[in-house]
């Protein structure tokens, strides 16, 4: 990517993905540690696919409540950049897991209305980065790639003294207009280039880069 736009591209399963990623030199490659995830790792995939990353390319390991065991050994078997914590933690959880493991970390907050907006000042006084996602809808099994977007206008012209990152049901088709609505200059997708869950596409990655870049 040579425009000022940082592509995070999530849920990657396959060392084909990982050179996709890489070709389209994407900022962060995001790896999922969540096993109700369709994109979830073991440890053994996990660490084969950090270690197909070329240099410069951010290895991110996302994880819901977990605990400091399970983030220990994820990062003693696994070469991680980042943490993303996806679930409930609390802003006093955040500054627990970053002192204990001294990782950046990145807080991904789920936006449905303006009542969400609050949480987002909170996380972004303890977390070396926000992700500003889509909140899941009632029931759901996963707390992110669940490919659905939310009102962008709820953050349009809102900054945080921290960088962040806008998710949540992104496409090639609507990532632009996502860029332009919030002031993103970041952008995270999972599911909207892929061709079945955890199965990435290379041309809807190109396509994805190519129309955040624009």
């Amino acid at each position: 990517m040579r425009s000022g736009i940082r592509v995070k591209i999530c849920g990657l399963t396959r060392s084909e993905d990982v050179a996709t990623v890489a070709a389209a030199r994407v900022a962060y490659a995001g790896f999922v540690f969540f096993e109700k995830s369709p994109r979830h790792l073991d440890m053994s995939r996990a660490r084969a696919l950090a270690l197909d990353c070329p240099p410069g390319l951010a290895k991110v390991a996302l994880t819901v409540d977990a605990s400091n065991a399970a983030l220990a050994a994820i990062l003693d078997e696994v070469p991680i950049d980042m943490l993303q914590l996806h679930g409930h933690e609390s802003p006093e959880r955040v500054a627990e897991i970053r002192a204990q493991f001294g990782l950046p970390v990145m807080k991904a907050v789920g936006v449905a209305d303006a009542d969400d907006l609050a949480a987002l000042d909170s996380y972004a006084r303890v977390a070396d980065q926000l992700l500003v996602d889509a909140k899941p809808p009632r029931g759901a099994e996963v707390p992110g790639g669940n490919g659905l977007a939310f009102d962008w206008r709820l953050i349009a012209g809102r900054r945080w003294p921290c960088p962040w990152m806008l998710a949540g049901g992104l496409d090639a088709g609507n990532v632009a207009e996502a860029i332009r609505l919030t002031g993103a200059r970041q952008v995270d997708v999972s599911s909207g280039v892929e061709a079945a869950p955890g199965v990435k596409d290379a041309a809807r990655v190109a396509a994805f880069c190519r129309a955040a870049a624009a």
